[in-house]
């Protein structure tokens, strides 16, 4: 076939414009709505429109932009899809993390993940993680020749630095691509202490003996995990970088070696595409400020560190974690992380079990030895939508780096409070998201498991912090403490807070809605008892509950409410709720609604506050 015979693939098709899908959109979005109430073409669209947490805004649909920049290749500038091709028979390093107090649990863990796939060892160490003397112990059976170690700290960073030094230093043949763990910055968020950045060549310098070592993490994770959105990470992440390269500058350190001293620490989420385009726009970023330093361009792609956010992780039905794990590792792989790291699925309740390090290193190793995601480079690069998210990120962090800037550095902007009330703002947004559940948290605010088998494991130490530092909030936590209060209740009355739930009709009419309230309150540690058939108002009544829920569907109502909601005033019932929305009752009056979208956590503290749960529940 001749060029001039080529087929053009959807050739005998017609021309469709972006006005023509708008028109169908409207088509069906408008199927619902009253003639008075139909949106036009351009309304349509705007309405599946999602916003995440930063602001970015997510299109029903993406085309290709006319005025899109070239997306490059992996290893040359902009870096955006990665530092350069993968290897097949390791498309990325497999670490775990050891903060087990206990030296000979650690040791043992060590060597039991290297024996089973695990290709480098991170070792936390410090008040709440390995004592630095036990280090040397923990580390006793890795091959240094063959697996890198990489240790961080909060409270010990010096130490935690010459623990792994000495050890290293005591093998003829070290893997030299661990890293030190210094993150003076990342220190004074985690622990509310003044950041010191004096020290920081002096400490690189005493630490440059092994080649292939780098001394500089930017752990990034401090300020997602308490609350910043992956926007804010990454112009944070940025920001700190610079911040380390100007001390390094100022003791005479050149950019090019200065960058080769770093290393990225940043958060994967169960959000894929959020994780893909956060990862890329972080190497995009820290590429430009190399650009600027004067650095190589070969040197320029940032060395990234990708670890299940803990943020996402959840106490309650805490094997939904997996499932988690599962798409931030995968988001992660995608946008080319270099090593990465899944937490074990027990890691809120305490101290994770062998099986549950089993579970998250073949979590990795699956993905990329059986599932194969790891063998093309950016297989999301030219994406319409995960292009337009990555500028966006990448425009948003940049935003937010020069506002840093113009305030004195990442070092000034946590002094001065402005990067906690960044973030606290964030956190405040989406807890909105939250207690509505916009932002759903399965297994907890939706289909949560009930009742609830807390998985119990050995407690961490806790770290010393100041009232200044950025604490680690997880997003179930709004749940989990209603859980706590109705858990307390359970404790004292031998039985969990409940209402009653009488269902209207058939249940063609209210099981639609009988399971939406059940699970809602559920949610909160209530439990619903059902009571259905033509006494079931009358049944609900004579158990004298507190609150009564009402559900069927407006067909129901019509036909029922009326004479239900009657019986239970008539009984004296103190408070009467539908599941649905009040005006499908008509005249009929109740004293509040179940609906989808409401604030749940507002209603689920309220109900537990009327039944009589304690302000405050111990953590189960």
């Amino acid at each position: 076939m001749s060029a001039a015979e080529s087929m053009a693939l959807a050739g005998e098709f017609p021309q469709q414009t972006h006005e023509d899908w708008q028109r169908l959109v409207a088509g069906v979005v408008n199927k619902s709505r009253a003639e008075d109430a139909k949106l036009t073409p351009e309304d349509a669209e705007a309405s599946l429109r999602t916003t995440l947490s930063g602001g970015l805004v997510v299109d029903p649909l993406y085309q290709r932009s006319a005025d899109a920049a070239a997306i490059g290749v992996p290893g040359a500038m902009p870096f955006t899809r990665g530092t350069g091709l993968r290897p097949a028979d390791q498309p990325w390093d497999v670490r775990q993390l050891h903060d087990d107090p206990d030296a000979n649990i650690s040791r043992a863990a060590v060597l039991d993940d290297l024996e089973h796939g695990v290709t480098s060892v991170w070792v936390h160490v410090g008040a709440d993680g390995v004592a630095p003397g036990d280090l040397a112990a923990v580390l006793a059976d890795v091959k240094l020749d063959m697996a890198p170690v990489v240790v961080s700290s909060w409270d010990a960073q010096g130490d935690a630095a010459a623990a792994l030094q000495s050890v290293l230093q005591g093998s003829p043949d070290v893997h030299g691509k661990g890293n030190y763990g210094l993150d003076p910055l990342g220190a004074a968020a985690r622990t509310g202490a003044a950041a010191d950045l004096a020290g920081l060549a002096g400490a690189v310098e005493s630490l440059s003996g092994i080649p292939g070592m780098r001394a500089i993490t930017v752990d990034a994770r401090v300020y997602r995990d308490a609350g910043a959105s992956a926007v804010d990470e990454v112009a944070y992440a940025v920001a700190t970088g610079v911040a380390y390269l100007r001390a390094l500058a100022d003791a005479g350190v050149d950019a090019a070696t200065a960058f080769g001293q770093i290393d990225f620490r940043v958060s994967a989420t169960a959000d894929q595409f959020l994780t893909i385009a956060a990862l890329r726009a972080l190497r995009r970023l820290w590429a430009r400020v190399g650009e600027v330093c004067g650095v190589p361009e070969p040197e320029r792609g940032a060395r990234i560190h990708a670890v299940t956010s803990q943020r996402m992780f959840t106490r309650d039905d805490p094997w939904v974690n997996v499932l988690r794990s599962t798409l931030a590792t995968f988001g992660a792989c995608a946008g080319g992380a270099d090593a990465i790291t899944v937490l074990p699925y027990d890691t809120v309740a305490g101290l994770p079990e062998k099986f549950s390090r089993r579970l998250a290193r073949n979590t990795q190793i699956v993905l990329a030895d059986e599932a194969n995601v790891g063998r093309v480079a950016d297989p999301a690069g030219g994406s319409y939508y995960v292009e337009h998210l990555t500028a966006d990120i990448a425009h948003g962090a940049w935003s937010a780096f020069q506002e840093i800037e113009k305030a004195g550095g990442m070092a000034a902007a946590l002094a001065s409070g402005s990067v906690a009330a960044r973030i606290r703002s964030t956190r405040d947004e989406d807890g909105a998201r939250l207690a509505t559940r916009r932002l759903p948290i399965t297994g907890v605010s939706m289909f949560p498991r009930t009742p609830q088998q807390p998985v119990a494991r050995r407690q961490r130490a806790a770290l010393a912090v100041s009232d200044k530092a950025l604490a680690p909030q997880r997003d179930s936590v709004l749940y989990e403490s209603l859980r706590n209060r109705a858990g307390a209740y359970a404790a004292a009355h031998g039985s969990a807070p409940g209402v009653a739930l009488v269902a209207l009709g058939a249940r063609r009419d209210f099981g639609a809605r009988e399971t939406f309230a059940s699970n809602l309150l559920a949610a909160g540690g209530v439990t619903a008892t059902l009571y259905e058939g033509e006494s079931a108002a009358a049944d609900a009544a004579a158990a004298k509950p507190e609150v009564v829920v009402i559900a069927s569907s407006p067909k129901g109502y019509a036909a029922h409410a009326a004479a239900a909601v009657e019986a239970l005033r008539s009984a004296g019932i103190p408070r009467v709720l539908v599941a649905g929305r009040a005006r499908e009752l008509g005249e009929t009056s109740v004293d509040g609604e179940i609906y989808d979208g409401m604030d749940v956590v507002a209603f689920l503290s309220d109900t537990l506050d009327r039944l009589g749960a304690p302000a405050e529940g111990a953590a189960q």
